[in-house]
């Protein structure tokens, strides 16, 4: 078995606070991460797997992330399409960051100016590399 085939990746998954936050997740227990309508936020969706981890950022109110969700079902049609053409995940809360990271800081870091957060910042589905992912980290830890 090769080292690749069990490497985890990592992405960030935008949602606003008051239609579905971190506290609606952690109350669900386990979410459906759906109606993404955007191609590219879909493809990041369909190549998650099971395992992979995600930090959950708080759009529009709050502009910060604030916990680390794991994906625990991967491959779903999206349920709130009725062709089916769109992807969908579940996601069970891991941890709430002890210190949320707010998007002006991940700005004012020059590690995390390549971030598809940073770059790419409507795309409501992101990935995350390794690097970047223990960069956020390090930041939530102070």
């Amino acid at each position: 078995m090769g080292v690749n085939c069990m490497s985890k990746n990592y992405w960030l998954l935008k949602s606003e606070p008051d239609c579905y936050g971190w506290d609606h997740l952690v109350a669900e227990g386990e979410g459906t991460w759906d109606g993404v309508r955007n191609h590219r936020a879909a493809n990041n969706l369909r190549a998650m797997k099971v395992g992979d981890e995600a930090f959950f950022y708080h759009s529009n109110i709050g502009l910060e992330v604030v916990g680390i969700v794991k994906i625990s079902q991967a491959g779903l049609a999206d349920p709130s399409d009725p062709e089916g053409k769109w992807a969908a995940v579940k996601v069970k809360p891991e941890r709430k960051l002890s210190h949320t990271v707010t998007l002006k800081a991940i700005k004012a870091n020059p590690a995390l100016a390549e971030t598809e957060l940073v770059k790419l910042s409507r795309l409501s589905v992101a990935a995350v590399r390794p690097d970047e992912w223990a960069e956020i980290l390090s930041m939530a830890a102070h």
